[in-house]
């Protein structure tokens, strides 16, 4: 069984089409990990989890799920990490999570990178965006075909001080950079409330029609903003004017 959290739909795009030529079933944990809901997932066949990677790490919440939910059935677990350059100590995290089970390895993907709230970190150009999403799609056969065989995936190494270095800096950047007072929504929102239904830790409630930001466990996953159909959520300044990305936009005009 394929399992996978997606934002914009980079991740979700990897699962689906891994479930496809594997034959297999694509669970998204979007609702389980909104409802907190840790029922065991049993599976025949082996495991592939497919994340996203924020700040060099799989996303935080995703982590706090997989640790609280059983997997039964398969030993075997796969991860996929989908990234936008960088895929840091993602897979020594779920190498620890998954201690377990018989961990056979993780790939990184390089996909568009989607995080726009800060100018910290250049847009993908469009140019480089199809050129990605191309190389992802020849990827993927040979993933699945590695995973049919039994074999273990093999990513890059991680070295003990890069893990040192980015296990105490992730707390950090999500307590300061991370917050949920940035957001805000201009009048241009049309109050359909899907930010509020994609958020994964429900921190957004429509009051008066409109959506309000809340609480510290904000993930920046840019589900909220990204997915907004007029394009009517800023964060801060410094997402005006910035291109919006999603998954489908893009693939569709391949």
């Amino acid at each position: 069984m394929v399992l996978y959290f997606s934002a914009t739909g980079n991740t979700k795009y990897i699962a689906e089409e891994l479930a496809r030529i594997l034959d297999d079933s694509a669970l998204d944990l979007r609702e389980k990990i909104r409802q907190k809901d840790y029922t065991p997932i049993r599976s025949e066949k082996p495991f592939v989890i497919c994340s996203p990677v924020y700040v060099g790490e799989p996303p935080v919440f995703l982590v706090s799920y997989m640790r609280k939910t059983r997997l039964t059935g398969s030993p075997y677990v796969y991860c996929i990490f989908t990234n936008g350059g960088y895929s840091g100590i993602s897979d020594f995290i779920f190498r620890c999570l998954m201690r377990k089970k018989s961990y056979k390895g993780s790939v990184d993907i390089l996909m568009p990178n989607n995080y726009i709230a800060t100018s910290l970190i250049r847009q993908t150009e469009t140019v480089e965006i199809e050129r990605r999403i191309k190389e992802a799609e020849k990827k993927i056969p040979e993933i699945a075909a590695s995973i049919r065989s039994g074999d273990t995936l093999r990513t890059r190494h991680i070295s003990f001080l890069e893990i040192l270095a980015t296990l105490p800096f992730v707390p950090v950047w999500y307590r300061l950079c991370q917050g949920v007072r940035g957001f805000h929504v201009s009048n241009a929102c049309i109050s359909c409330g899907k930010c509020e239904k994609l958020c994964p830790l429900q921190v957004i409630r429509m009051q008066n029609g409109k959506p309000v930001w809340s609480g510290r466990s904000c993930a920046h996953c840019m589900s909220c903003i990204q997915n907004c159909p007029v394009e009517a959520i800023e964060y801060g300044k410094v997402t005006r004017g910035r291109n919006r990305y999603r998954f489908e936009k893009y693939k569709r005009d391949l």
